[in-house]
């Protein structure tokens, strides 16, 4: 049955789009070459990342959203999407296996007049230097001619809800004015707002600028934190009061690591390296190694050796109220610990199974006896399902790593 949209990967950035297309009426498909999450996904189950519910997938299967690993379905369509992953290979580069491949199996069905975008994170030139020869050579078909080209950049903040795809305004880069166009055409239908970039490259490289700029202002509130900790001052009242000024400041707050699907990127294709997202990658890596010398820290203060010490962590996801556990520093957190001879347990109200190393960790059941059990609790991610106050006064030790505990009621970063 023909389509209005393909949606190619069914991914973080995949899903919301399919999701708010199908919400607008736009007939669309859902691809993905892996069966397990289409199988899924057309059984009506949600995601494992928790980025939709069951009943948001069920509105978009009764909606006309059909999951497919089949790719004939693409010969079928008007719009292409590619939203396939592309994370960071050994040399630090967006590793395009998942985008070729993708790009492969659209070239083989791909029709005139079909509008093809790309919304992977990419580096400046992907889309007219890679996606655009396979496109045309698998197809015989030349983009800018016989079909539009273009690149968006996904912007996602998953679980907010008050930027959600309708209201985040889209930014368009097409290899024509024309392919732009069409591109901005499609998004229309989907957002309050297009924003027309000169080109692809200029498209591609927001979505740099966007990551990098976040990555590089975490890591210097993450230095602040250290510095501050040194210093005796409280980091936490500092930003506090540095956001009231209404100009030239935007606040960014601490923690043990920086998660998300969002990397930097620290190096341009052939280009120069961009040095200052260089070193903030590496502030931001050293994160888990200084929460990990605190923990000892604190312990050691207490009389207790970090070796057989119980340690509680709360909270293993990249963001507050979501199951997303993508790039979580959790994880190298509860390996370290292990390392020393801690005997780590965690809870957390969105992950019913937490693996270190690929071996289970305990969960605990019942939060406030766990707390009151461990030698030292810390607070990796903050649930609004966590009473702070009522944890504060339970735990025997608490480290916040996310500054969110009353005044004087536990450690802070």
């Amino acid at each position: 049955m023909p389509a209005d949209l393909a949606v190619i990967g069914l991914g973080h950035l995949g899903l919301p789009l399919a999701q708010a297309a199908t919400a607008a009426g736009i007939d669309t498909i859902g691809y993905d070459t892996d069966p397990r999450p289409v199988a899924e996904l057309a059984a009506g189950r949600p995601p494992v990342d928790g980025s939709l519910t069951a009943s948001e997938i069920r509105r978009m299967l009764s909606g006309g959203f059909r999951p497919t690993t089949n790719p004939t379905e693409l010969g079928r369509v008007r719009t292409a999407v590619i939203c396939a992953p592309t994370p960071l290979g050994a040399d630090r580069t967006p590793d395009l296996a998942a985008v070729t491949g993708a790009a492969r199996a659209l070239a083989a069905r791909l029709r005139p007049n079909t509008t093809v975008l790309l919304e992977s994170p990419v580096h400046p030139g992907t889309t007219e230097d890679v996606l655009r020869p396979l496109l045309e050579e698998g197809s015989g078909l030349r983009a800018g001619r016989d079909f539009h080209l273009a690149y968006s950049p996904g912007r996602l903040d998953p679980g907010n809800r008050a930027h959600g795809f309708a209201h985040t305004p889209r930014v368009i880069g097409g290899l024509t004015p024309a392919c732009t166009e069409s591109a901005a055409a499609f998004y229309g239908r989907l957002t309050d707002k297009v924003v027309r970039a000169r080109g692809t490259r200029e498209a591609e490289t927001v979505k740099v600028l966007e990551t990098n700029f976040r990555h590089v202002n975490i890591a210097l509130v993450n230095e602040m934190a250290v510095l501050c900790h040194e210093l005796g001052v409280d980091l936490w009242d500092v930003i506090r009061c540095a956001e009231t000024k209404p100009f030239g400041f935007q606040a960014f707050r601490p923690g043990p690591g920086v998660g998300g699907h969002g990397v930097p990127v620290d190096t341009i294709g052939p280009y120069r390296p961009l040095r200052l997202v260089e070193l903030a990658g590496q502030v931001n890596e050293r994160m888990p190694q200084y929460v990990i010398q605190r923990c000892a820290t604190l312990l050691n203060e207490h009389g207790k050796s970090a070796r057989g010490a119980r340690v509680l962590l709360l909270g293993v996801t990249y963001k507050p109220d979501l199951a997303d556990q993508e790039g979580s520093p959790a994880a190298e957190i509860g390996r370290r610990l292990m390392d020393m001879g801690a005997v780590v347990s965690y809870h957390d109200p969105y992950v019913a199974d937490w693996r270190v190393r690929e071996l289970p960790v305990p969960r605990a059941d019942s939060l406030y006896e766990a707390a009151a059990a461990a030698d030292l609790t810390v607070l990796l991610q903050h649930h609004r399902t966590y009473d702070l106050q009522g944890l504060a006064v339970k735990a025997q030790l608490l480290l916040d790593t996310r500054g969110v505990t009353p005044a004087g009621a536990a450690h802070r970063l």
